[in-house]
């Protein structure tokens, strides 16, 4: 970050007394490239999005915003962002959004467009099967491992993080699923002590969450699906039923995308 942005914060909503957390970041649908149909017609923002500071560093505030519109389908595939209109919303000047949407570019969520901003990838069903393949042939048979050699004490603490999920799908919150969702593999994962297999999965599991071009936005009734099955792995870990752990893990990722 430029010297002279890192005490940058991003501002609350337009009305709301600093003092009062505001939920997460609502970026809107309509901005594209440096003018957009979402804009004031002189040039003032149709609407501040409501941000929630979890960060010290306005970008790590930013980037987390903007992954969480990705999640929700509010930064549609195909569709180019500025990052001076996002700034204006974000109530932030460009730089710590286009630092952060040159990250999301880095992951492949995004792509920069020269002298317009950024344009979110579009990716079909197939990407998503291929994705989907590649986490099975580096999951499975680390869980499948970790089922013989984890006691089940260590399985119930994860319980927490399999609840999260199930909390999160029942309200249909689909960035507050991502996180959890992602933070249950994670845990199940960090249980082989390779610190590069969580990160590589991590990444992995991150770009399966983005939405299809076609199908923006996940269901309420896929997250529960998707959600119920942490809860049933879980319980067969526990349980120490391997031939249980086995079906679910590898249905798991082959009909679903979390």
């Amino acid at each position: 970050m430029e010297q002279g942005r890192a005490r940058e914060e991003v501002r609350p909503p337009y009305g709301v007394a600093a003092a009062v957390p505001a939920p997460a970041a609502r970026v809107p649908e309509q901005a594209r490239g440096e003018h957009t149909h979402g804009e004031h017609p002189h040039g003032q923002p149709s609407a501040a999005p409501r941000v929630q500071v979890h960060r010290h560093s306005v970008r790590g505030q930013i980037l987390d915003a903007l992954r969480a519109a990705l999640v929700d389908g509010e930064l549609v595939p195909g569709q180019v962002y500025s990052a001076p209109a996002l700034g204006a919303r974000f109530g932030v000047s460009a730089t710590p959004v286009r630092e952060a949407m040159q990250q999301l570019a880095a992951e492949g969520a995004v792509e920069v467009v020269p002298n317009r901003g950024f344009r979110v990838a579009e990716r079909g069903p197939r990407e998503l099967a291929e994705l989907a393949e590649v986490r099975a042939l580096i999951e499975v048979p680390v869980m499948l491992r970790l089922a013989r050699t984890v006691p089940p004490a260590r399985w119930c603490a994860l319980r927490p993080l399999a609840d999260a999920t199930v909390a999160a799908a029942a309200v249909g919150d689909r960035a507050g699923y991502a996180e959890a969702d992602r933070a249950f593999h994670g845990a199940v994962l960090a249980l082989a002590g390779n610190r590069s297999l969580v990160a590589v999965a991590d990444d992995l599991h991150r770009r399966a969450q983005w939405p299809l071009v076609d199908n923006p936005v996940s269901r309420r009734a896929d997250l529960l699906a998707d959600a119920s099955e942490h809860t049933a792995l879980l319980d067969a870990l526990i349980a120490q039923d391997a031939a249980v752990v086995q079906s679910l893990v590898r249905a798991h990722f082959t009909v679903a995308d979390g």
